[in-house]
């Protein structure tokens, strides 16, 4: 339920930083499971990280395990992602999504809320 607003998209060299942010409206973000997803061009969409309702429990994709970190703000509405250490193969459209129902948090379909992407670019 609610909107999912993203932020921090944009141009990097390899080896460089983003910080992307979701702002999710509505009074019952806790209560969801957050996670983000990506789709490079020509490529089906998967999963990068998961993090539960209270923040305690993190997932991630193996290919960015050690590099991205995923975290909440619940007291502002927000699930973060930082990535470092970014390389072209990380170039994509970002998507955070919503879930009050998930399982294992892997999986587009678990989530029924999704935001409308943020580019990531990462040059060589």
């Amino acid at each position: 339920q609610g909107q999912l607003v993203e932020s921090g998209g944009g141009l990097v060299q390899a080896g460089g930083s983003l910080r992307l942010s979701c702002v999710a409206s509505g009074r019952t973000f806790s209560n969801y499971l957050m996670g983000w997803f990506r789709q490079a061009p020509g490529k089906e969409r998967e999963f990068v990280a998961a993090i539960s309702r209270s923040g305690g429990n993190i997932d991630y994709a193996d290919s960015v395990k050690g590099r991205f970190t995923i975290s909440r703000d619940n007291a502002k509405n927000t699930v973060y992602l930082q990535m470092n250490t970014l390389n072209p193969e990380d170039t994509a459209v970002y998507y955070c999504a919503a879930s009050l129902t998930s399982r294992s948090g892997r999986y587009s379909y678990e989530y029924n809320n999704w935001g409308q992407g943020t580019q990531v670019t990462v040059s060589s």
